[in-house]
């Protein structure tokens, strides 16, 4: 439960909104909120801050924009602590296995299809392969502490026997153990897209909800192509992060 409220400082030149953003921040450090934790209602919330219900709004807004809140309308609604997004590093290649293993987390993924499909134009070209070819391809939804965080369609060559091998863990560890196939490089693409009726119903989110989508082609040492994916991140539990560096001489 939420703590006593703040004495709010007046004449400070730190807005009132700001103030009551500091303080909730702080209530979720110290643990006093926790996520699924629900505010109360605006109306006691901005009389115990002494405030109008419009300051207090522009508050959570903004921690509702910073996706430290989700606020849900209706009677049974309101503002309620989210849990914390999940930080993915694309610097290296690192399945979603490894990801969440970093982030303390346990990585679950429940298997829509797992079949063998025609190569489209735009699989045939990635995987470089003849279109119309056969290869696999694996959906699944990828959770992390039961909730939903992730959809991922991985296409891969055909290989013998993939589609009859444990498909719920690391599907690069299979490659890798299985086949000889590390992933050693790949190249992504990322672009924000909207949540289709389909995706959103496998993700727990509305139809037309912000979606994350990553693009990848991975390569083995030699440079074959072992995997064409199309991974779908609800951008409320996972930041995509890429680290930089400079390799030569500094541009201006």
């Amino acid at each position: 439960m939420v703590g006593t409220p703040p004495e709010l400082e007046r004449g400070t030149g730190v807005p009132a909104h700001v103030q009551i953003e500091r303080w909730l921040l702080e209530s979720i450090d110290r643990g006093e909120l926790a996520p699924g934790d629900r505010l109360p209602g605006e109306r006691e919330l901005a009389g115990r801050l002494g405030v109008s219900r419009m300051t207090l709004r522009q508050a959570l807004a903004t921690l509702e924009h910073d996706g430290v809140l989700i606020r849900v309308p209706g009677r049974t609604g309101g503002a309620f602590v989210a849990e914390p997004r999940i930080e993915c590093d694309l610097t290296g290649l690192a399945g979603f296995t490894e990801q969440m293993r970093r982030a303390h987390l346990r990585a679950e993924a429940r298997i829509l299809t797992a079949r063998t499909v025609p190569a489209t134009g735009t699989v045939a070209r990635a995987l470089e392969v003849e279109a119309g070819s056969p290869v696999h391809e694996v959906v699944r939804v990828r959770s992390a502490g039961r909730s939903p965080v992730a959809l991922e369609r991985s296409y891969f060559p055909h290989l013998p026997g993939l589609l009859d091998q444990d498909l719920t863990g690391s599907l690069y560890t299979l490659l890798a153990g299985h086949y000889d196939l590390e992933p050693r490089t790949a190249v992504e693409h990322l672009d924000p897209v909207i949540a289709r009726p389909g995706d959103a119903a496998e993700l727990g989110i509305a139809p037309g909800a912000p979606l994350m989508l990553i693009e990848r082609t991975a390569y083995a040492a030699d440079g074959t192509p072992v995997e064409f994916a199309r991974d779908l991140f609800r951008p409320d539990r996972v930041r995509i992060s890429v680290r930089s560096g400079v390799t030569g001489p500094a541009g201006s």
